[in-house]
């Protein structure tokens, strides 16, 4: 995975009812994009370090 500041990153739900979780990434630990994030969660506006699994999808943040 490979990110930038301004992606979206998308952590798919596991569990029936559960929702899928967003954040935005706002740091990138490594100048090749590679994890981890610094990143701030759309549900709680709590900011983490965020190491993602294979659950997470990057979204582009120019929309592409």
């Amino acid at each position: 995975m490979f990110a930038k500041i301004g992606d979206r990153i998308v952590v798919t739900g596991h569990r029936m009812g559960k929702p899928d979780r967003h954040c935005v990434v706002l740091e990138v630990r490594h100048d090749n994009g590679e994890p981890p994030y610094m990143v701030q969660w759309d549900d709680s506006e709590r900011q983490d370090l965020y190491f993602p699994g294979s659950d997470a999808t990057v979204v582009s943040g120019d929309g592409k």
